[in-house]
């Protein structure tokens, strides 16, 4: 059941994010109007103005982008802020997009979802297995509403309603704050900190072990393009690279890219987090979608990037 962008008007909400940029670049590829709403102008935690904004500006299509984001450390100090503003934001875009008649919605979630201890590779069949990991469950737990939410609509509605889970992000516009970002833009700061002061070590936390999968952001905009055009089903699907790295190889990485000729150094006094976490893409990659940015290629030119910005 294909979804043809052709003279579509697709609304992407948080468009300023690092997903939603990515999406605007994608889209310019393809013949269809995007539309946009800047922070100060639409508040998607307020119910009114979303209904207003959609009442006005009728998009045929949402890609819901938007949302409170953060590492470990954001999301262990602020949990309710977490839940309650992503169960807002996907409320009010959900419903409006439903009271509005949107005839696609495409809602992001996050591997988070899956249980701290789901069998690996984790198939979208492991939702609601087990126990969240701790350090990040009110963020999951908005987002598993979600992805319910989108299947409610298309069970009672009918709507064409569809859910991606993306594994760990990295590209261009990443959040670099050493207070709220993930763990690779946070060892790529750390490095370029490490770099400007003449240190070569590079301090983790953790021991080090856990291993993760990274995908750039350009090509999980590619995947949700596809995804828009050809995926229309009730049950959500991965996207991801299906390579893993530890994340004491992930700092050895960066250090190289960054000229680094230290050691790795561990601090366990700090939480490891979940010990695995590497998403089965099959189904995407069944209907013909893979990733095509290696890793030590996406990393060099985002710390190029960074290190440009800083100068």
């Amino acid at each position: 059941m294909s979804f043809d962008l052709t003279g579509k008007r697709i609304f992407v909400a948080g468009h300023r994010g690092m997903v939603g940029s990515a999406l605007l670049r994608r889209l310019e590829r393809e013949d269809c109007e995007c539309l946009t709403a800047e922070r100060s102008d639409l508040d998607l935690r307020d119910q009114p103005a979303v209904r207003a904004w959609f009442a006005a500006n009728t998009p045929d299509a949402v890609i819901l982008a938007a949302a409170k984001v953060g590492g470990i450390k954001a999301n262990d100090n602020f949990p309710a802020d977490f839940l309650q503003d992503n169960l807002l934001i996907q409320s009010n875009v959900i419903g409006a997009a439903h009271e509005h008649h949107a005839s696609k919605l495409l809602f992001l979630g996050s591997s988070c979802i899956y249980p701290k201890f789901a069998e690996q590779p984790i198939g979208e069949d492991q939702l609601l297995t087990g126990p969240l990991e701790p350090t990040n469950e009110w963020y999951a737990i908005a987002k598993i509403a979600g992805i319910k939410l989108c299947q409610a609509y298309r069970k009672q509605h009918g709507c064409d309603f569809i859910s991606a889970m993306p594994t760990n992000l990295y590209g261009p516009g990443d959040n670099y704050d050493p207070e709220t970002s993930h763990v690779l833009p946070a060892l790529i700061r750390k490095a370029a900190d490490a770099k400007q002061s003449g240190e070569q070590n590079l301090r983790i936390w953790g021991s080090g072990t856990p291993l993760r999968e990274f995908l750039h952001v350009d090509d999980l905009a590619d995947a949700l393009v596809f995804l828009l055009k050809n995926y229309s089903a009730g049950r959500h699907i991965n996207v991801g690279s299906g390579q893993e790295i530890s994340i004491a190889d992930l700092a050895r990485l960066v250090m190289q890219v960054a000229g680094l000729t230290g050691e790795v150094l561990t601090d366990r006094s700090q939480p490891d987090g979940t010990p695995r976490k590497l998403l089965d893409s099959s189904r995407i990659s069944a209907m013909g979608w893979n990733a095509t940015i290696p890793l030590e290629e996406g990393v060099k030119t985002v710390f190029d990037s960074f290190m440009k910005d800083r100068t």
